[in-house]
């Protein structure tokens, strides 16, 4: 790789990983917000209604740091990466068209009516309009996901032009958007969603409870972020099995990079942690013995294609990161389901808020599900190497002619500059409402409870 190579996708993966923060968030989030309204809606607890006003505030900060964060990728495509986007611009375009007009659309459209809607409007069209904000965020991420799956497992198209001409046209567009791997990384990436959201609300509610504050909001607030939070854990067993399936059948090299194997006339192990050593082609770590021909092809002793049966220039370059990332991912959606259920279990019993130690384990446990999506999606992105779309056009292929190294060293470095403040901000900002807390019925009234009553919402 030479240094413009190196710097572009450097620069990518560093804006794109940190605009990743926030769109796992909004949609984790944007569900818990639909039940905690719906909770008032169907209780009529003044409590659900006030859990509902404090989210609401905390979803509109993530969404707009969301928004602005997201806008330079888009731009990145045209100036560092022109060959790419000319190659894919029917297809890539397309999904993205499509993600503006059905998502986003749809999202930042009714999040004025979510914000600004309580005294306006009735409380079944506030509801509605919480509903098809989390709707839209959810359809935001089918049409992301749905464009680079494409890239991982492309299908319905054909190439038009030759050599430096050519380019991806859509020639079946529900078989490119149902490509191969669509439907199995795009349930793996909400569920991973999910739990970024519930995570945020649990490690939240716990502060409170240990702090002494806002108790009653924060108890019924925690119940609702562990139930999402272990339905997600759980669910995320079985989306990454699937997801891991498709991976094993289209893109063997992956597969074989995140478990380290080599050989192809062996079976191949699963390894619960090790480490590979690339120049001398062996993976070393405690692991199960034909574990990974058994999640491929329900057989022990089955094998596998290891790395040494494709080109070097067609392998994954990092090898070990990928296998670490991907050992990562897998062990923290171990544990989250461990801590949910240990949870569950200790609610059942009803020592659950009196356990502080565990309060203090679910305040930081709100970056697990961070790390475990950013690793998940380094793994995914770094182990198709040495493509940018899956055999048939690689990385090296889709800069742009006409960058300089320097000039991506200028933008990296300011692009990290503006990052940086505007994730200090976000964290102050943040902080500053979670200090607040609720407005409870100390801070302001609100009508009775009428759904004939258009005011219902009305907090002055």
């Amino acid at each position: 790789m030479d240094n413009v190579e190196i710097l572009s996708r450097l620069q990518f993966a560093f804006t794109i990983a940190f605009h990743y923060i926030y769109p796992p968030l909004s949609i984790g989030l944007g569900v818990c917000l639909v039940i905690m309204e719906g909770m008032y809606l169907k209780t009529h607890n003044k409590v659900y209604e006030e859990l509902t006003r404090f989210w609401i505030r905390i979803f509109a900060l993530i969404f707009g740091i969301g928004v602005a964060t997201g806008i330079v990728m888009e731009f990145e495509f045209g100036t560092n990466w022109a060959t790419y986007s000319r190659y894919v611009g029917d297809i890539f375009g397309s999904a993205l068209a499509a993600e503006g007009i059905f998502a986003f659309a749809l999202e930042s459209g009714f999040l004025g009516i979510l914000l600004f809607g309580w005294n306006k409007v009735s409380p079944r069209i506030h509801f509605m309009s919480t509903v098809l904000v989390a709707l839209g965020s959810i359809f935001s991420a089918i049409w992301i996901v749905v464009a680079n799956s494409w890239m991982q497992t492309p299908a319905g198209y054909r190439i038009q032009g030759h050599e430096m001409q050519a380019r991806a046209v859509v020639t079946d567009f529900w078989e490119m958007v149902f490509n191969p791997s669509s439907v199995e990384r795009l349930s793996h990436v909400l569920v991973g969603a999910f739990s970024a959201g519930s995570f945020l609300v649990l490690s939240v509610s716990a502060w409170y409870i240990l702090k002494q504050r806002h108790l009653d909001h924060a108890k019924r607030g925690f119940r609702i972020g562990l139930y999402v939070a272990s339905a997600s854990a759980l669910l995320s067993l079985f989306t990454g099995h699937t997801a891991a399936d498709i991976v094993g059948e289209y893109q063997p090299t992956k597969m074989a990079a995140m478990e380290g194997h080599w050989d192809s006339l062996a079976a191949a192990d699963a390894y619960l942690f090790g480490w590979v050593d690339k120049e001398k082609e062996v993976t070393t770590g405690l692991k199960v013995p034909g574990g990974l021909s058994f999640l491929i092809h329900q057989d022990f002793t089955t094998p596998v294609k290891g790395l040494k049966s494709f080109k070097p220039e067609d392998r994954p370059g990092a090898v070990n990161f990928v296998f670490q990332t991907y050992h990562i991912m897998v062990t923290i959606g171990m544990m989250l389901i461990a801590l949910t259920l240990y949870a569950l279990w200790l609610l059942w019993r009803g020592k659950l808020f009196e356990t502080r130690w565990l309060m203090g384990v679910f305040v930081v446990s709100v970056l697990l599900p961070q790390i475990a999506n950013q690793t998940g999606w380094y793994a995914a992105e770094v182990g198709r190497q040495p493509w940018v779309v899956y055999g048939l056009l690689r990385t090296s292929q889709a800069l742009s002619d006409t960058v300089k190294a320097e000039h991506v060293l200028i933008s990296l470095i300011m692009f990290t500059l503006v990052y940086l403040v505007l994730f200090l901000l976000f964290l102050y900002l943040l902080n500053k409402k979670i200090q607040h807390g609720p407005d409870t019925a100390n801070t302001h009234q609100s009508a009775p409870f009428s759904t004939k009553n258009p005011d219902l919402y009305a907090t002055r």
